[in-house]
């Protein structure tokens, strides 16, 4: 049985660089709309199945809050550049499907 791919949703502060990347690889990746609260990005993202990925710590808070959503990857602005967003997501493409991801909060390891 064959299970639907991680579709990607990049929320505003994430660079427009690992978009142009991933889609280059052939995955599914849209970018939120500049200036949307955190709820709304989220909310979006779940009704289109979609992977939130951040940097945003706020995005954590409500996902503990029980609130529904297609899965969250959360990685650190200090510590995880362009290349290592990429090769995690490549990575998390490959390894998980969009069913493993609901309501899972993921993080970025990859560390260049």
């Amino acid at each position: 049985m064959e299970h639907d791919p991680i579709r990607f949703y990049l929320d505003e502060n994430l660079s427009p660089q690992i978009l142009k990347q991933l889609r280059r690889h052939g995955i599914d990746v849209i970018r939120g709309p500049l200036g949307a609260d955190d709820p709304v990005h989220l909310n979006r993202a779940a009704a289109m199945g979609r992977v939130i990925c951040t940097e945003d710590e706020d995005f954590l808070k409500l996902a503990a809050t029980g609130i529904d959503h297609a899965g969250i990857i959360k990685g650190e602005q200090d510590n995880h550049s362009i290349g290592a967003w990429i090769k995690y997501l490549q990575f998390a493409h490959a390894a998980c499907t969009a069913d493993e991801m609901r309501n899972n909060v993921e993080y970025v390891f990859v560390v260049d």
